[in-house]
């Protein structure tokens, strides 16, 4: 564990020594922050839900380690399924525990926690096509990302269940999603291409080309609000 480390990290890290026996519960909270040497209240500070934030966190951790990796890497020469193949798995393989994210992917199934978990998911497919420059600036923008979600969230427990070499059958069954996604590209690209459809498609295409992304607002620290730097 790095010197800098923050409290949060720590308290991750720590945090994968007991999640295969408590999973993300409280329990592991207050293991980790013993483990770890941080105060109890300031682990709940940082994690007012328990279990749930430190999964959370722990999402958030991968999602940043993939990006990093990914921008290390010349992705200009690939195709687009190709890059989003290549996004996807350096995703997976920034998981740096199996059996946490096992945990979390059982705790996120529970039905108080599933809109936490869908929106973690929401924000990996939102951070790789980031990544990969996308300039949706219309409907397509959510779509994108609906499909990246539902590619990555089904490659990820299959990943969990996979006992082949290196992952290959992943890796495999990721290619599959990604053909089936790029199939039902085409086949809209020809609906659209049709001037009968495209007539008839007139009004909710129209309808549809007025929807914008959200804006990105700036991240800032707001009064009282919590720093783990500080």
């Amino acid at each position: 564990m790095s010197e800098t480390a923050t409290p949060e990290d720590r308290l991750i890290d720590a945090a994968l020594i007991h999640v295969a026996f408590d999973g993300w519960s409280d329990a592991t909270l207050r293991a980790a922050a013993r483990d770890a040497g941080v105060d109890l209240s300031e682990a709940r500070a940082l994690f007012p839900r328990g279990g749930v934030d430190m999964a959370l966190a722990f999402h958030r951790r991968g999602d940043a380690e993939m990006e990093r990796r990914l921008r290390r890497e010349p992705l200009d020469d690939l195709k687009v399924r190709e890059r989003i193949i290549r996004a996807v798995r350096t995703r997976i393989e920034a998981i740096e525990d199996k059996e946490a994210a096992r945990r979390a992917t059982s705790l996120f199934a529970l039905p108080q926690h599933a809109a936490a978990g869908s929106r973690a998911i929401w924000d990996t497919a939102d951070l790789i096509w980031t990544v990969l420059g996308d300039p949706s600036d219309d409907i397509n923008w959510y779509t994108k990302r609906a499909t990246l979600s539902g590619v990555y969230g089904s490659t990820v427990l299959y990943w969990l269940g996979d006992e082949s070499l290196d992952n290959q059958a992943t890796w495999s069954f990721l290619e599959r999603r990604i053909e089936d996604v790029m199939r039902f590209e085409k086949a809209k690209a020809s609906v659209n291409a049709n001037p009968v459809m495209r007539t008839l498609l007139a009004g909710p295409n129209w309808a549809l080309s007025r929807v914008r992304p959200p804006r990105r607002m700036p991240k800032v620290d707001m009064p009282g609000s919590w720093n783990s730097e500080s």
